[in-house]
């Protein structure tokens, strides 16, 4: 037994409660009186004690008129030591070598998981994005991946290829974060692309060692489709009327989400629907790592007219259509026939379905859509591109979304979430790194090379400048006119985060993809 395997026989089984199940009304009085300004602070504190002394504690003072509700969190749990988030490189350091070294500083180690907190014990090293977000999340780490290949970081990502195994085969699915209050959802699934990116870099030896895991992750996405019948929808899985199967995204929880607790309660009281349909939807909008987006709502301006699960995401269906062809690929190479074939059906069910729903002929682009009301949504965004970046696409579809992107959504620093300007993060003017490279590889698999270079050009310039301007990089940008100098995004529920994997991950790998780009020459602020 090597020393990864005896590693990860050392961790014990998780224990799967929440901080909402183990605390009860302590849980709901500290994010309703709130004790932290972060509602993501509780959820992440480590317990002095056992939790169930700690909740005894509470019941048996909380009445007595002296009891301070602060002071008894204070003394009974530890706020997770949160990394320096503003970690800004020595003067003059360059681009490349801060992003190499920040790897270090953003790595986890199974010996760090405390003993009741809601962090899911890991058997394997990890990187997380930074700031507050000290936990391994899923499709981040897919774009944090490309970075730690071209930092020689292969060692990491094969512990991560481990943990991602891990997780699916200890629950089914990989959960949103490792956080016992994540486990209800997922996040996109990249699980197969991520397959992919190991066997390009040497990180595994045979892609195929993955298909159980691979095929247990379809089976969660699909859970219950067997049985659906037309025009019904199942977890994440929808029968259209002409008997077409989707997937949107979903959460097995209809309750405010624990580390947004308060906030989903007041967006809740806006709304005129059951208060437990809002808080679904505000989950699946967090299990489609756009949280949030003009993209999910009625009301652009409204989030409490989310609708998330009345839709059917391009993204989301695209990403399906990966792990169907790629269960397809590795099932005909391990001798499975039969599997090989059924899954090479579904792909091309999926394919056909989505070139037929979610292609608007007259626009050129691909939108998500509304399986309720029966309609193609009408808002252009960047999931758009997503059909490029798995291949799905023809020819003539690809040529017309890259000129709507090109006319609709290419800015000043990339490409941009949205047309539409709100107080959520995943809305215009923020550009975010994923959908940069997603668009970037999308439309160079298309021949559409000259697009993406402007794309891969315009993103650097703007991350180079910040750099230069504030030692670091960050979660989004906003995509403004670079004249007026590069800024941090703004709007969502909490404030900018620095780090940050997936920015770190993506520019790492265009600054090698791009070597003339004067942004490998960009040097960090002097003081």
């Amino acid at each position: 037994m090597d020393d990864s395997q005896a590693q990860a026989a050392q961790v014990a089984p998780a224990d799967s409660l929440t901080p909402a199940d183990r605390y009860a009304e302590l849980f709901v009085d500290v994010q309703c009186g709130r004790v932290f300004d972060d509602s993501k602070t509780f959820v992440d504190c480590i317990p002095r004690q056992e939790p169930d002394a700690i909740l005894s504690a509470y019941r048996a003072r909380k009445d007595d008129p002296r009891f301070d509700l602060t002071a008894f969190v204070l003394d009974h749990f530890t706020p997770e030591c949160e990394p320096v988030s503003n970690y800004v490189s020595p003067p003059q350091q360059g681009l490349i070598t801060h992003i190499d070294g920040l790897w270090d500083v953003l790595t986890r180690r199974p010996q760090q998981h405390p003993r009741y907190s809601s962090l899911l014990p890991l058997p394997y090293a990890y990187v997380v994005p930074g700031g507050r977000f000290r936990e391994l999340y899923y499709w981040d780490s897919y774009f944090t991946m490309l970075g730690l290949a071209e930092s020689g970081r292969p060692h990491l990502m094969r512990t991560m290829a481990r943990n991602f195994a891990y997780l699916i085969d200890t629950y089914g699915h990989v959960p949103n974060g490792n956080r016992t209050y994540y486990l209800s959802r997922s996040q996109p699934p990249v699980f197969a692309l991520m397959v992919d990116l190991f066997t390009r870099y040497g990180v595994i030896t045979r892609a195929r060692s993955y298909l159980p895991q691979l095929r247990k992750e379809h089976a969660y996405w699909m859970s219950g489709a067997e049985t659906l019948q037309r025009g019904e929808a199942h977890r994440c899985c929808v029968r259209l009327n002409d008997g077409t199967l989707l997937n949107r995204y979903w959460d097995e929880r209809d309750t405010p989400r624990e580390e947004a607790y308060l906030e989903d309660i007041l967006t809740g009281q806006q709304s005129t629907r059951p208060a437990r349909e809002v808080y679904r939807d505000l989950r699946a909008g967090a299990a489609s790592g756009w949280d949030f987006s003009s993209r999910w709502l009625d009301d652009p301006h409204q989030l409490a007219s989310i609708r998330t699960t009345a839709l059917l995401p391009v993204d989301l269906n695209s990403f399906m259509l990966k792990l169907e062809t790629q269960i397809a690929s590795l099932s005909a190479m391990s001798g499975d026939i039969e599997t090989a074939k059924a899954f090479q059906r579904k792909a091309e069910e999926r394919s056909q379905a989505i070139r037929r729903l979610f292609w608007n002929e007259r626009v050129g682009a691909f939108f998500d859509f509304d399986w309720q009301r029966d309609r193609l949504c009408t808002m252009l965004n960047a999931a758009t591109v997503t059909p490029l970046y798995v291949g799905l696409a023809d020819r003539e579809q690809a040529q017309r979304v890259a000129q709507a992107v090109r006319q609709r959504l290419l800015s000043a620093g990339g490409i941009a979430t949205t047309e539409i300007g709100t107080e959520q993060q995943w809305d215009h003017p923020n550009g975010w790194a994923p959908l940069q490279w997603m668009a970037i590889r999308g439309f160079k698999r298309y021949g559409e090379t000259s697009l993406a270079q402007d794309i891969s050009d315009r993103w650097l310039t703007m991350v180079g400048r910040l750099f230069e301007r504030k030692s670091k990089l960050i979660e989004k940008y906003v995509l403004t006119p670079l004249q007026a100098g590069a800024a941090g995004g703004g709007g969502g529920e909490y404030p900018l985060q620095d780090g940050f994997g997936w920015t770190n991950g993506v520019t790492r790998k265009l600054l090698r993809d791009n070597p003339q780009h004067p942004s490998n020459q960009s040097r960090s602020a002097s003081p």
